[in-house]
């Protein structure tokens, strides 16, 4: 059975073959979710520790901070090496080892006898953590037809989101209690479990989605990727979508303070409810997929998200802040499975080195868009950062929907 022809992509190219539609992979997905839950968690975990990592380590909180700076470079860095190796010796068998590796990092984390032996671990966290997701996607894409894919994504999205939430509140559990190892040793227990039953499961993934073994040259793939015009655009999308909505969110908590006078952790613990709004749309997404379809969503998301920043930025009470955030995490997750749908689909020849430049572009996104909203911030004031990023936001969802109209047609 193959795949049915698709807008997008290289149709010249076989396809591989997807599940039967009556069969879709509940099982292996939950499992590639509990593997996303623990890569999102270590990349949080640190967050709210950093003031008792200074203290501990005698170091400033600046420097406290490169346990975090030094995870996300080895996160980025990795993707462009993953994606090829995935398309070389296999996405599930590539996750599986990422998984049981990352056990050993995080482990590595919560033994650090010093400093600089914390930073090394994260590093390596960071460099096991790149493949998990992004070559989870690539799998789905190999795994389920395209009409279903979206739907599918959001489900499995769900580890991440928990992973994310998890890790921010695991990490400040720990910090009050004076245990920073303690959620280090968690996740590397967490990952172990995870890891051995995603092995124990690839005869499974292989019979649900047979690899097409490719050279797993970096550079060769990542140019075979870039060489349609439809790929460029998603990679663009995802790169502006990273920066004028994570840079901006940056900043969430602290416009709440300035704002409203609310303690830092109060503020915090509101924006976090981000996470709440990428689960209320995880519920609904089989629903509102087939209500609006990608380009619905896309608009939606866009508008959904810029009236969240500009509620936030706006509204004179602060009671306006957790129903704004939650809206925000459901735009968000409105356009960016969108995003990732048409990733997993931009370059079906090459599904891991497309799903990885995706994750990259997100990563680099990020980045400068929280080094812009930095630079903003001390000029324009929080609330304009805000505002500015709706902007773009709304912008970015209509643009992106009108290109995919066109290219669909």
């Amino acid at each position: 059975m193959r795949e049915p022809s698709s807008p997008i992509g290289d149709e010249r190219r076989p396809l591989p073959p997807p599940l039967d539609r009556t069969a879709e992979p509940r099982r292996l997905i939950a499992l590639l979710s509990a593997g996303a839950f623990g890569c999102a968690a270590s990349m949080r975990v640190a967050d709210a520790q950093l003031p008792a990592l200074a203290t501990g380590f005698g170091v400033s909180l600046g420097g406290a901070a490169q346990v975090i700076t030094v995870f996300s470079v080895a996160y980025g860095l990795m993707q462009l090496v993953f994606g090829p190796l995935a398309d070389r010796f296999g996405k599930w068998r590539v996750v599986s080892l990422a998984v049981l590796a990352s056990a050993f990092t995080a482990a590595a984390c919560a033994l650090a006898p010093d400093f600089p032996g914390l930073l090394s671990a994260r590093f390596a966290a960071g460099a096991t953590c790149a493949a998990v997701i992004p070559m989870a996607m690539a799998w789905i894409g190999d795994a389920v037809p395209y009409e279903r894919r979206q739907a599918v994504l959001a489900r499995f999205l769900t580890g991440q989101i928990l992973g994310l939430a998890a890790g921010q509140w695991l990490g400040g559990l720990a910090a009050d209690y004076g245990l920073w190892r303690a959620p280090f040793a968690l996740l590397a227990v967490c990952f172990l479990i995870a890891g051995v039953l995603l092995w124990r499961s690839r005869a499974a993934a292989i019979e649900a989605a047979p690899p097409q073994p490719r050279s797993g040259h970096p550079v060769r793939e990542a140019a075979e990727v870039l060489r349609g015009h439809w790929p460029r655009v998603v990679l663009s999308v995802v790169f502006v979508e990273g920066m004028v909505l994570f840079g901006p969110l940056a900043f969430m908590a602290t416009h709440l303070h300035l704002a409203f006078g609310m303690s830092l952790a109060r503020a915090g613990s509101i924006v976090m409810l981000f996470a709440a709004g990428g689960l209320l749309f995880v519920v609904g997404s089989a629903a509102l997929v087939r209500r609006f379809g990608e380009i619905g969503l896309a608009r939606g998301g866009g508008a959904l998200m810029a009236l969240a920043l500009a509620a936030v930025a706006l509204s004179p009470v602060w009671w306006t802040a957790p129903l704004a955030c939650t809206l925000l995490g459901a735009g968000f997750y409105m356009l960016h499975t969108t995003l990732q749908a048409n990733a997993t689909q931009m370059a079906p020849q090459a599904r891991g080195a497309a799903v990885s430049l995706f994750a990259a572009g997100l990563f680099l996104g990020q980045t400068a868009g929280v080094l812009v909203a930095s630079l903003l911030v001390e000029r324009t004031g929080t609330a304009t950062v805000l505002l500015g990023g709706g902007a773009c936001l709304v912008v970015l969802g209509v643009g992106f929907a009108r290109l995919r109209s066109r290219h669909r047609h």
